[in-house]
């Protein structure tokens, strides 16, 4: 059996700066963090509270970070941006003011040159079929299907 890992509020507190020290982290993952090593009830709250008054916790700067880093690195769309946040439990508010980062312009640049790379893949002769294609991929990315289908209709013509 496992050995429980039993920490003083003091400790979970400079435990916990490290932890977030690391990376942005949500008050959702940091309390999982702190049940893990032993801490309970009013001691996890009592340090989300001073390591949020500490600024090691901010909800508003991890979804802006969350945004900038799966849309820059991993070419996310908005909508499996937005439904990632979700799952972290992220506030509407912090979820508005992350998705921000993203400017239009380059959401737009994204898609198309996401689209030409996928486009020149796909050995499919039949255009109807090579268009569907094209688009399960962008939506699978998370990207609307209005702009999607927009960006194959001029790819294709």
């Amino acid at each position: 059996m496992a050995k429980q890992l039993i920490y003083t509020v003091k400790e979970g507190k400079s435990r916990g700066a490290k932890y977030c020290a690391m990376q942005e982290r949500t008050q959702q993952q940091l309390r999982d963090k702190l049940y893990d090593w032993g801490l309970y009830g009013d001691e996890v709250e009592e340090v989300i509270a001073w390591l949020i008054s500490e600024d090691f916790i901010n909800e508003e700067r991890f979804a802006q970070s969350y945004v900038r880093g799966h849309f820059n690195l991993k070419k996310w769309g908005r909508i499996k941006i937005k439904q990632g946040l979700e799952q972290k439990k992220i506030s509407d508010y912090c979820i508005k003011k992350g998705m921000k980062e993203i400017d239009d312009e380059d959401y737009l640049n994204t898609i198309n040159t996401l689209l030409e790379k996928k486009w020149n893949t796909i050995k499919e002769p039949n255009l109807y079929m090579k268009k569907q294609k094209a688009v399960r991929y962008l939506l699978q990315k998370g990207y609307e299907s209005d702009l999607v289908w927009e960006a194959v209709k001029k790819l294709a013509d």
